[in-house]
């Protein structure tokens, strides 16, 4: 009996998705394991496994499609002893309703409820692939090895005419890695015939030419860059944002970090991001009341300090999760962290380890930023924006003198978080940072 391939969910709030690149092409034998697509999602592009073994008899949805809903039959696989061209004209399968009504998530232990997504659009016409285009998707055909390579690498080498065939992957099984193409990009480019050289020439005279008045150019938007702009309207819109600034002097903080880092193993490394979020964690513990989300008839208050952390990645931005914070020490937030956004960076990170959180903390000091207002990550109560720490002069006993001072901005969603409550868990998250020696209680 021949075995649908159905659109996934790769994440609690993913609804539709951007089917990115086929890496199989119709004939082609598959095993249960092998990656067959990537799937550009509301957060990162993933990879998509086989589940079953069988030949490759139809593709259902073309390479590049846009806005597939989950559930919908993307391809077909025949099964042994199963004719291909028997099963590739059978008739599809009729895609799922999309959904009209957001799904309540009872427990906060894996994941946040979504909030209220707009109806997706109809998912494209299930028709057969011609085996022109099936043969032509990356990395497939019957003739032409397959190549290996992360989602993160391929865009990489798309954006810069690398072509992946070139090279030979430093990854597990000769998996092409981003460090590959990146390599590739900064070797010295062969020299070309004088024939070709003239014409490159010509090329670049042309590209250095200055743009007319006016001049512009489109770009496509990402299905990741399409739904955090959904989602950040939404929260503007309907969360009535207010906003309260502190400002933190961290010299103890930093002097307490250099002794940690200079007695801590080598391979542990404390950074101030992430003493701010053991101190976001206890102050969301002391202050339980801000820790919490609007769910219209219920509030939903958290039991642990669940620490989304803002890292940017090519085209947007993704918030990994440190689940219970509170019960981690210092020397495993920093490396959890710190594997996080390595993994965020390189689109290998796990649904479940993106989706949810409780309180989001988004951190620009170290691009010189000193002060700032985020906006909520729905359908969280809070986010805290962290500046930059820079010297200023404080007043001190009628004194002047300098410290190094940090302003912190939380945005709170005044449904949920009052004012006296987000003041007061401003109030306790400075006197862990000015007292760092607290947050070990």
């Amino acid at each position: 009996m021949a075995i649908e391939i159905l659109m996934p969910a790769l994440s609690p709030t993913m609804e539709t998705g951007t089917l990115a690149t086929w890496n199989v092409a119709v004939g082609d034998a598959v095993r249960s394991g092998d990656v067959i697509a990537e799937i550009e999602t509301d957060k990162a592009t993933m990879e998509v496994e086989a589940v079953d073994d069988g030949v490759l008899a139809v593709i259902l949805v073309e390479a590049g499609s846009e806005n597939v809903a989950v559930g919908t039959p993307i391809a077909r696989l025949a099964e042994d002893g199963e004719a291909v061209d028997d099963v590739a004209s059978a008739p599809a399968a009729a895609a799922p309703s999309p959904p009209v009504a957001e799904a309540k998530v009872e427990s906060s232990a894996l994941a946040a409820p979504a909030p209220v997504v707009p109806t997706p659009a109809a998912a494209p016409e299930a028709v057969p692939a011609p085996a022109s285009a099936a043969a032509a998707a990356p990395g497939a055909g019957s003739d032409a090895p397959r190549l290996f390579a992360s989602p993160l690498a391929r865009r990489i080498a798309g954006d810069n005419n690398i072509d992946l065939a070139g090279l030979t992957g430093s990854g597990p099984h000769g998996r092409i890695l981003r460090r590959d193409v990146e390599a590739a990009m900064s070797a010295p480019a062969p020299a070309a015939a004088p024939a070709m050289a003239a014409g490159v020439t010509a090329a670049m005279t042309a590209a250095s030419a200055p743009a007319a008045p006016g001049a512009s150019s489109l770009e496509p938007n990402s299905q990741m860059r399409k739904i955090i702009a959904q989602r950040l309207q939404e929260s503007k819109a309907n969360a009535p944002h207010f906003y309260l600034t502190v400002d933190c002097e961290i010299d103890t903080l930093l002097a307490a970090r250099k002794v940690m880092n200079e007695q801590s193993p080598d391979d542990v490394k404390i950074s101030v991001n992430d003493l701010v979020i053991r101190a976001a964690a206890m102050a969301l513990v002391k202050v339980p009341k801000a820790n919490a989300s609007w769910e219209g008839d219920n509030t939903r208050l958290f039991h642990h300090a669940d620490i989304a952390m803002a890292v940017a990645v090519d085209g947007g931005l993704v918030t990994p999760v440190i689940w219970a914070a509170e019960q981690k020490g210092l020397a495993e937030i920093a490396a959890t962290s710190r594997d996080l956004a390595t993994r965020a960076r390189n689109g290998t990170l796990a649904p479940e380890e993106f989706a949810g959180g409780s309180f989001t903390i988004s951190n620009l000091g170290m691009f010189g930023i000193r002060e700032f207002a985020a906006v909520i990550n729905p359908p969280q109560g809070a986010i805290l924006a962290v500046g930059a720490g820079e010297e200023r002069p404080v007043v001190r006993n009628g004194q002047l003198a300098v410290a190094t001072v940090m302003t912190v901005t939380l945005s709170a969603d005044h449904r949920v978080v009052d004012g006296a409550v987000g003041a007061e868990w401003l109030q306790a998250f400075k006197g862990y940072i000015e007292a760092p020696v607290t947050m070990l209680l």
